[in-house]
């Protein structure tokens, strides 16, 4: 399967046997993580707003593979400070990375710096929009502790709304037969235009106040946090900021398969007495992000 040159913008920019492909290709990576195949190559990686584990899985991906990275973490120390415009950065940068790694406050963004560019584009993530690299590694950590991405129960908690991560994944997961319980406060629910993806196949979705109402139903518990940069007003922000705690005291009773998965960062939706349970799974899921993002990289230079 030929994926060189290609962009990665959205999580429908590529079909299911795509996504099997990358994570086929992560399955090798975690095996053997470091491979020198990148060597020569090199990965811009531009942040015009605040990351960690992305950014730095990214850079240490190409590092492991033996690229050399480029970039910034803070937009104001770039150019677009003096006021350049997002076209122009992309432009130029274009001229010194083989693959060019963007994160953006705009929704849209990562979209138009394809456009420009010259090289390949993979949105790291893009407002309140989308966020397929994730998306990737949720899938690969859902294959990994569940033996499959057929047929799942899956509950999304928390920010259904902004949330980029729940947003990618529901599209993604639309291909594999989900059955979606869906908790959120009523002001963060799920998008029309993302549940349209799950009404359009067919598939079932349930929609809850509280996780105790659906934590024992499912294969896969989601959690996110509410995010306060998404917020124009802080007091609306302040209303929900709390809305859930996962407790350890609330998984007495979940399947056996059950794990717990999060994108982080965590603020206090899941209590740290969580993270010694069988059923947690997110600083794992964190680490998977390196092999998939290895995969993703290698796949679009034609390096596997």
């Amino acid at each position: 399967m030929n994926l060189k040159n290609r962009n990665l913008i959205s999580i429908s920019d590529y079909s299911k046997e795509e996504y099997m492909h990358i994570l086929k290709l992560a399955a090798e990576f975690e095996r053997q993580p470091v491979q020198n195949i990148a060597e020569g190559k090199v990965v811009a990686t531009l942040f015009f707003e605040p990351s960690t584990r992305t950014r730095l899985s990214f850079e240490s991906a190409a590092c492991r593979m033996g690229a050399k990275v480029i970039g910034f973490s803070d937009a104001s120390n770039s150019s677009t400070a003096k006021g350049e415009s997002l076209a122009d950065t992309i432009r130029t940068v274009s001229c010194y990375a083989d693959i060019i790694v963007m994160r953006h406050p705009l929704e849209g963004a990562a979209r138009v710096a394809s456009e420009v560019a010259t090289v390949p584009v993979i949105n790291a993530g893009d407002g309140a929009n989308q966020h397929p690299t994730q998306c990737m590694l949720d899938l690969y950590s859902i294959l990994t502790t569940q033996g499959t991405l057929d047929n799942l129960d899956i509950a999304l908690v928390g920010d259904l709304k902004y949330g980029r991560t729940v947003h990618s994944l529901v599209e993604a997961m639309c291909n594999f037969n989900t059955t979606f319980h869906l908790i959120s406060p009523e002001s963060l629910k799920l998008p029309s235009i993302v549940k349209m993806h799950i009404k359009k196949h067919n598939l079932k979705y349930y929609q809850y106040s509280e996780i105790p109402e659906a934590i024992n139903k499912v294969d896969i518990l989601y959690v996110t946090r509410v995010q306060r940069e998404r917020f124009l007003d802080i007091q609306d922000y302040e209303k929900v900021k709390n809305s859930y705690v996962l407790d350890r005291s609330m998984l007495t009773n979940v399947k056996s398969n059950m794990k717990i998965l999060h994108p982080l960062p965590r603020v206090n939706e899941i209590a740290t007495n969580v993270d010694s349970t069988e059923q947690a799974y997110y600083f794992q899921q964190a680490q998977n992000g390196v092999y998939v993002r290895q995969a993703l990289i290698a796949a679009i230079l034609g390096l596997k």
